[in-house]
């Protein structure tokens, strides 16, 4: 009969062998025997077993650890039995301070165990056990938590409706040893998860000193009354659990030991009120982009790795009670209730009886600069608005921005004709507005007045954020202030405010509580700058650098607009800040379809409702685009004129499922790209003139409401705008108002842009396909002709090196 060679290895990753034999008529046949300890053979449990239920590798990794022969020691003396000391230490520690029960003992030894392999060792000269034994691996695989903290489990479920809950609440048991997860386990359902996409609260204890208390060990027989002596009894274990490799797997273990509804500190609490904002996590880095989550720490050492993550974290609070045990949030919330209280926000007032009480609470947040760096801690006392009644405390909320094409107009003017551009920020905007509804709210979480005010309400006077309808009265308190001044608000864009001075002139826009200024006359934009400053508390932040999340980097050439930051916060929030990127936002293969026949040149928003995987990689692979690179932006450049120009193009027949085809336009002022769109439209269009003829009548109306826009600013633009089409018979239709049957059935909306032509407002000369800049808009492109019109459009990279 034929011998087989038998290798039989303990574990996965190690691969070391315990032994080698031959397998002979169905069983194995060891050549030689493991060395065994003379006290493991009077032992009733097997060391392998008492090992398993500690967490310890095996028997030669052991020994590589422990070269010392404990054979000849006593046991007080043995390794063995001080590194048993140890981890029960540290195991009590654990449940001592997180007031875990006992049931979790078992848990609570695993966790002590992986963290001790992890911890500098005086033995090993400042080493840890687990990188002796592999050094070419990281110390921590994913970040360490606090055991026994309440989290919450991120359920990714397709067969969820848009009303179920789409987080668990557990407790977090440690750290899967066969995959890269944490272990939690819910009480209520008595299920256990091990996922990686985890939130947690780590200063929040999942059970009270009391429910822990209260939650009985297991059950042990109680010694005979009649015997001196009481037997002795073995401590209870939990049966071990073999757990096989699978993806985000999620397996309903009941353990013998545990109680059956195990109380969480708040009973009355259920899970559904106590999921988490899904904006608000429970940890935030105070660099925007830290290093841990863009390069490699494999090289460095555990104690270089250690001190890295501890800078690049920073705990925000949810509650004011988080908030007192730091002083940085305590003083943002000293500093939130002094300005508040300087306004005279409101007054206490006993409660009117059927009044509608408003609530409040605290939200915390971090303010970053542009570079990425930690600008100041911020805290800010919010009305729950959503509580508020239609027609009882509140009428019309409706408050204008300035649009950001309005923005880049701006931008594109003051680089042609060298302009200063100031930024100012308004503290507290929305304590200005005067309220004329009667909104009474409670009293401050954490400022409550003592004695007979305790129970009084606050009578607001001022709006304050969170209000519904605090954006309106900010916005009409600041117009009303600035018109008072001399400035008339555009009718192009009712955010944007413009003032004739006697040597020239200054436009304001407004964004909520950032002001962009700029103008031709220096000493009327800082008159308006005091005139802001006598009414308003403001903060000149100077030359303008970072607005609306755009990054603005000035040189002798123009000015660059990027958004890295915001593209580093995507990359990160989506976990890509690693993957590696894409030439082009989409795939131009014609063979890329979805099951119900939809090209994915469609946006990908379009199927929110029922999205399939095929329209998840197409989101990823927009991200992925981003990345490369994140500061990628616009340069507006120094022509010395602000001329309008624009292209205009269409697709036929471009969805698949309905044969609607897309529209795309791009617009320039100064030689800058200012405005763009791409919109699929709302009929079928029978041939390709008609797409393209229904393109340039939403190019037209943007064009047209350029030329007003420049026109309120004081540039009285006479001559045609050209209009670049590649489409000959759709620019023959428009030029000669011929009527025929192929242009019978379009729609007489679409016949205005012949109207602007004959009035000499636009020009339609033909482009071809190559040159088209708007054939960016309508489909997906190869990488060769998206980078071509990419470069056409101004995009360039100001971080790349020269």
């Amino acid at each position: 009969m034929a011998l087989t060679l038998l290798y039989l290895a303990p574990d996965l990753q190690t691969r070391r062998t315990i032994g080698t034999g031959h397998e002979r008529g169905g069983l194995y046949f060891l050549d030689t025997t493991p060395p065994v300890d003379a006290r493991a053979l009077s032992a009733s449990v097997s060391p392998l077993q008492w090992h398993s239920r500690l967490g310890h590798p095996s028997l030669p990794t052991l020994q590589k650890i422990l070269p010392i022969d404990s054979a000849r020691l006593e046991c007080e003396s043995c390794e063995l039995e001080r590194k048993h000391r140890h981890l029960l230490d540290v195991a009590r520690t654990i449940m001592t301070h997180m007031h875990v029960p006992k049931s979790y003992w078992g848990d609570v030894v695993l966790t002590a165990c992986y963290l001790i392999n992890r911890m500098p060792s005086t033995v090993l000269n400042g080493d840890t056990p687990y990188s002796c034994l592999f050094p070419d691996k990281l110390l921590f695989g994913i970040a360490p938590r606090v055991f026994g903290c309440v989290c919450f489990v991120h359920i990714h479920s397709p067969s969820l409706d848009k009303l179920s809950p789409r987080s668990v609440k557990c407790i977090f048991l440690g750290y899967s040893r066969i995959q890269k997860g944490y272990r939690c386990y819910d009480p209520q359902s008595r299920k256990s998860f091990t996922f990686a996409d985890v939130t947690f609260f780590e200063f929040t204890h999942f059970y009270s000193p009391q429910s822990s208390a209260i939650i009985p060990p297991p059950s042990v027989p109680l010694p005979v009354p009649t015997l001196s002596v009481p037997p002795h009894i073995e401590p209870p274990t939990r049966p071990l659990q073999v757990y096989s490799r699978r993806n985000r797997s999620t397996t309903l273990i009941v353990p013998p030991d545990l109680p059956p509804t195990a109380a969480p500190g708040n009973p009355s609490a259920t899970p559904a009120n106590d999921l988490p904002i899904a904006l608000r996590k429970g940890k935030r880095s105070c660099i925007a982009h830290p290093l841990a989550n863009s390069l490699s720490f494999q090289n460095l050492s555990p104690n270089y790795q250690a001190f890295s993550v501890s800078l690049s974290s920073i705990s925000i609070p949810n509650t004011y009670c988080e908030a007192l045990r730091h002083p940085e949030w305590k003083m943002a919330t000293d500093d939130e209730m002094s300005a508040l209280i300087s306004r005279g926000t409101w007054e206490l007032v006993e409660v009117p009886p059927n009044a509608d009480i408003v609530a409040c609470r605290w939200v915390f947040t971090l303010k970053f600069r542009a570079d990425g760096t930690l600008e100041r801690y911020k805290a800010r006392l919010v009305a729950k608005g959503f509580t508020q009644t239609y027609g009882v405390d509140y009428f019309e909320t409706f408050s204008p921005v300035a649009r950001l094409n309005s923005i880049r107009v701006l931008f594109s003017l003051a680089v042609n004709l060298n302009w200063p551009m100031y930024q100012i920020d308004i503290k507290n905007a929305f304590l200005y507005g005067d309220l004329n509804e009667t909104v009474y709210m409670e009293q401050p979480p954490g400022f409550v007045a003592q004695g007979e005010k305790q129970r009084m309400v606050c009578k607001l006077k001022k709006a304050i954020y969170g209000l519904k309808q605090s954006p309106r009265a900010w916005f009409d308190k600041f117009s009303r202030i600035i018109g008072e001044f001399g400035f008339s608000r555009c009718q192009a864009d009712h955010s944007v405010f413009v003032q004739t001075t006697k040597t020239g002139m200054v436009v304001l826009a407004v964004y909520v509580d950032d002001i962009l200024i700029t103008g031709s006359d220096i000493d009327g934009i800082e008159e308006a700058k005091t005139y802001l400053q006598k009414h308003f508390v403001t903060k000149d932040l100077g030359r303008t650098r970072y607005f609306l999340g755009i990054e603005i980097a000035h040189s002798k050439h123009g000015v660059s607009l990027s958004q890295r930051k915001y593209a580093c916060d995507l990359l990160q929030e989506a976990g890509l800040l690693g993957t590696k990127p894409v030439d082009t936002p989409m795939d131009s293969n014609p063979d890329f379809w979805n099951d119900d026949g939809n090209y994915l040149e469609d946006k990908t928003n379009q199927f929110m409702d029922k999205p399939r995987l095929v329209h998840w990689e197409a989101a990823l692979r927009i991200l992925k685009y981003i990345k490369t690179p994140p500061g990628k932006g616009l340069l507006f450049k120094r022509h010395g004129h602000v001329k309008i120009e624009a292209y205009s193009d269409a697709d036929y027949a471009g969805s698949k499922d309905n044969r609607k085809s897309t529209s795309g336009y791009c617009t320039y002022v100064g030689g800058n790209l200012v405005t763009w769109r791409s919109k699929k439209q709302t009929t079928v269009a029978r041939s390709s003139a008609k797409a393209e003829y229904r393109a340039m009548a939403h190019t037209t109306s943007e064009i047209l409401w350029l030329k007003n826009l420049l026109k309120e600013l004081g540039f009285m633009y006479d001559d045609p705008v050209s209009m670049h089409c590649e489409n000959k018979a759709a620019i023959h239709i428009a030029s000669n108002p011929v009527f025929h049957e192929r242009t019978k059935h379009i729609e007489v909306d679409c016949h205005f842009v012949r109207e602007a032509i004959l009035s000499q407002k636009i020009c339609t000369p033909f482009t071809p396909s190559s040159e088209q800049r708007a054939d960016i808009f309508t489909k997906a492109l190869r990488s060769k002709q998206f980078n071509f019109l990419s470069n056409k459009l101004g995009m360039i990279d100001i971080f790349a090196p020269a």
